[in-house]
């Protein structure tokens, strides 16, 4: 019952979305040699990024179509895996990648993050997008939502955080914050 209602709550991203995997010749080159930065595992033909928690890895196997579904939802090149956390049967947040920097330090690296409603039903939920610096607005999107809260983008985001919120009725069922990435 718990695959069903997942899958309900995503059907429309996988129907809506064609996975379209680029050839070397469509990336520009300078992507290449960025994306060697990150080292990646393969967890059912998803990229995770080496360092990410055994939690993360843990989800996206159970359900690897899902998390690829996340993945498309942020666009093109948003294709490593940096985390992922469920929060019972209400949701699942996941963030993703493109592997290049926009900048000279290691948490310089453009993040995405999707939080999807798996109860099946819209629900009052979002998603607020942090990165490592104090300076930069968070990016957010927050709303009544059957599918999911996102994407949200931030330039510089790795070893930022990911915070998702949910209501089920007057109830707060989703009150957490998911670290991005590996960081001290």
């Amino acid at each position: 019952m718990k695959t069903g209602m997942r899958l309900t709550g995503v059907c429309a991203v996988l129907l809506a979305a064609t996975v379209v995997t680029p050839t070397a010749s469509a990336v520009d080159q300078s992507d290449l040699k960025a994306s060697a930065a990150i080292q990646t595992v393969d967890v059912k033909g998803v990229k995770v990024a080496k360092e990410a928690s055994a939690e993360t890895r843990r989800i996206i196997e159970a359900e690897a179509g899902i998390a690829a579904a996340a993945a498309n939802v942020c666009g093109a090149g948003y294709t490593i895996s940096t985390g992922a956390a469920r929060y019972g049967t209400n949701g699942t947040t996941y963030t993703w990648t493109n592997g290049t920097t926009s900048g000279d330090r290691y948490y310089d690296k453009p993040i995405c993050a999707v939080f999807f409603n798996d109860t099946g039903s819209a629900r009052y939920m979002g998603i607020r997008l942090k990165d490592n610096y104090t300076d930069t607005p968070h990016t957010e999107d927050f709303g009544t939502f059957s599918t999911y809260a996102g994407p949200v983008y931030q330039k510089r985001g790795y070893c930022g955080e990911a915070y998702s919120y949910m209501k089920s009725g007057s109830k707060v069922v989703v009150d957490n914050i998911l670290t991005v990435g590996s960081c001290n």
